[in-house]
């Protein structure tokens, strides 16, 4: 590695480090105070609250470290402008873009870091963060969730949901399991599908109901055996309370779940007959968002080595935000129109890293 790589390096980490600590430090004092009321509503210690908003400092790194990346690289590629480091440079006759190399190298290197993280502690953090904000916080004890289906106890049954459309309030693989007075198993209702009727009700179509009976052929007194199945023909309504959004908060996000377990999470929803398409969306998006890393370094570099950033770093620093605001409103528009089918889930979450590395390439190509 020569000088001027280890010297622009140098430079680069002194500015990344600084400004993701600033924006960490912010957001720990924003999220945390922002959620004080609701940490002593629900009876949750200042220390546990504090940990739930460490918990998300893992996922946090990982989406501002894209902008961190384009901010440090704008910043480096200025100063060096300014201080007629980058003019010195090319009376040497060494080329500027040279100094792009380094660039983007560390890029790749914070972009392996996210896509570990994003394998490994992410999963973790924010499947314990999920369980403080969706059952501590909102107390709704009743539901918990595997890593596919759903499951919620009733008065005197417990339901059992295979899987769960948010899109469309849908819910599939529905087994009610009603228990008598002495806890013992009385019928299961198994359902083929349900739909959300509105004011927490659930209308559910394609029901078997298979009662049991004392097991006369049992020496144990509490031996249950199934009958037949009874087919009914009319929809039944689902016996709780519950609305898709209160649904939605218990099963499992996928900020949760791994690029791996994804694809092994939706390979299995397609398989038991239902639509994936948000799962698939979703697992693209991760390398995709990982992508940027590079892009960013690569636009950056080509602000930081325009004229107007050698005259006003603000200004530059500016651009880098309109850009990096620019990629976070196409990148959601293409992912909600991956869940909504108008494109494939890969064109979904490649669309804006090809347009960025289009509209990125040709500005460090047109910079002198």
């Amino acid at each position: 590695m020569s000088c001027l790589h280890r010297y622009w390096l140098k430079e680069f980490t002194r500015f990344f480090v600084m400004i993701q600590a600033m924006i960490l430090v912010i957001f720990i004092i924003i999220d945390y105070l922002s959620r004080l009321d609701k940490f002593l509503g629900a009876g949750i210690g200042l220390g546990k609250g504090l940990w739930y908003v460490l918990l998300k400092l893992p996922f946090m790194f990982v989406q501002l470290t894209p902008a961190a990346i384009l901010l440090s690289t704008i910043v480096v590629f200025s100063l060096m402008n300014k201080n007629h480091e980058l003019t010195i440079i090319k009376s040497a006759g060494i080329s500027a873009y040279y100094l792009v190399r380094p660039a983007v190298a560390a890029a790749l290197g914070l972009a392996l870091v996210m896509f570990f993280l994003g394998e490994t502690l992410i999963p973790l953090s924010m499947s314990r963060a999920n369980y403080i904000r969706y059952v501590e916080l909102s107390k709704k004890s009743q539901m918990s969730s595997g890593k596919q289906d759903l499951w919620i106890k009733a008065e005197n049954s417990f339901i059992h949901i295979s899987y769960f459309d948010p899109e469309n309030e849908a819910i599939s693989g529905v087994t009610i399991t009603s228990m008598d007075e002495g806890f013992s198993i009385e019928n299961k209702v198994f359902a083929r599908k349900g739909k959300y009727t509105g004011n927490g009700k659930w209308m559910l179509e394609g029901i078997q109901k298979q009662p049991f009976h004392k097991n006369k052929f049992s020496d144990d007194s509490d031996s249950f055996a199934p009958k037949d199945n009874t087919k009914i023909s009319q929809p039944v309504e689902l016996p709780i309370n519950i609305t898709p959004e209160e649904l939605g908060k218990a099963v499992k996000k996928t900020d949760e779940m791994s690029f791996s377990q994804l694809r092994h999470y939706a390979d299995k929803v397609e398989s038991e007959g239902y639509d994936a398409t948000v799962y698939r969306v979703d697992m693209h998006a991760k390398p995709a968002f990982v992508f940027i890393c590079i892009i960013m370094a690569l636009t950056g570099a080509a602000l930081g080595l325009r004229s107007f950033a050698r005259e006003s770093l603000p200004l530059a620093i500016a651009a880098g935000l309109a850009v990096a605001f620019g990629y976070w409103v196409l990148f959601g528009i293409c992912l909600s129109m991956g869940y909504g089918k108008v494109l494939p889930p890969v064109a979904a979450a490649w669309a804006t890293n090809l347009i960025f590395t289009c509209g990125g390439g040709l500005l460090l190509a047109t910079t002198r």
